[in-house]
């Protein structure tokens, strides 16, 4: 019942997820407002809940009165067994508080943290944190590379995840005492550290995990969303005030944007799983359409079928 879109455009990606056979899609509110949407497909469940939480509710309130509400509820089916993940595109503040109360955090994890996937020029890269996080401690940095880690290999396939600390320089001198003395952490962390990674270096693939606290995680992926849709609207505009030989241009590189707009387009990626709790907790964006929402649920059910959860637990076991 969450998101800027829903529950029409939710309803309609469960719909296409449960199509694409991508496991037993459960969904959680009013089935009075569910039921109509789904316009008589068989198969998709609904678990009633009339309570909403709102998408500007603070955080600690939505998590005290979040029984009976279809946020609540959803993550309470990943507590009690009844599902293997949960997808969410409504406020991502009520949804860490009430994954972070209800499913605890991995024994070892101090904070959970946002992993989400941003296009790269070889192949995608993770930032951990990016948004859950706004105060960070050194040591929290720690944790958001190791679970980075294991995200990449789980998600990209990538055998041997190289991390970064986001810096100001790529010295070790450089950065704030936070980042300082994250670096110095990891390099002692069971992980492949390269360093500080600078922000023109983002899209490089100078690592494939990117370590920042949430503040400035958070302002990098919002970034990159801004840069596409701009991006866009240039070349759009460049196109309609060219000549003939401007547009035919347009028509034959027409694919060629296709796929640049398919690698910017975070609706790819569907969202972004909550690391750190013990249950797969996907935040999708707040204004996903149908295909971001079955993106979301694609990366839930992987994450579970790869056992996210206990691969990062073994990390932290060793």
């Amino acid at each position: 019942m969450g998101g800027d879109n829903a529950p029409a455009e939710i309803v309609a990606g469960a719909v296409l997820a449960h199509r694409s056979g991508l496991g037993r899609i459960v969904l959680v509110g009013d089935r009075s407002r569910i039921e109509p949407l789904l316009r008589g497909e068989r198969g998709v469940e609904i678990a009633h809940a009339t309570g909403e939480v709102a998408m500007d509710a603070p955080a600690s309130s939505a998590a005290r009165s979040s029984q009976g509400t279809s946020l609540g509820d959803a993550v309470e089916l990943v507590r009690n067994g009844s599902a293997d993940a949960v997808v969410s595109a409504g406020n991502s503040g009520a949804f860490l508080a009430i994954a972070l109360i209800r499913l605890r955090t991995i024994p070892g994890i101090a904070r959970p943290a946002i992993g989400a996937v941003l296009p790269a020029a070889d192949r995608p890269t993770v930032l951990c944190d990016a948004g859950a996080n706004v105060d960070c401690r050194a040591e929290w940095l720690v944790h958001f590379g190791v679970m980075g880690s294991a995200y990449a290999r789980v998600a990209l396939g990538i055998a041997e995840p190289r991390v970064g600390v986001i810096s100001v320089g790529e010295e070790p001198s450089k950065g704030n005492a936070q980042s300082i003395e994250a670096a110095s952490l990891l390099a002692r962390a069971p992980v492949r550290f390269v360093g500080n990674v600078e922000g023109k270096d983002v899209f490089r693939n100078v690592a494939d995990v990117l370590v920042a606290d949430g503040f400035v995680g958070n302002v990098i992926l919002k970034t990159v969303e801004g840069a596409g849709g701009y991006f866009r609207h240039v070349l759009r505009e460049a196109y309609r005030a060219g000549g003939p030989l401007t547009r035919t241009g347009a028509l034959l590189s027409r694919p060629a944007f296709a796929t640049i707009r398919r690698r910017l387009d975070y609706a790819t990626y569907g969202g972004a799983p909550l690391l750190g709790v013990r249950g797969n907790c996907i935040v999708a964006h707040g204004r996903s359409d149908r295909r971001a929402i079955c993106n979301a649920i694609r990366q839930a059910a992987a994450l579970a079928n790869a056992d996210l959860v206990g691969s990062i637990g073994a990390v932290l076991a060793a």
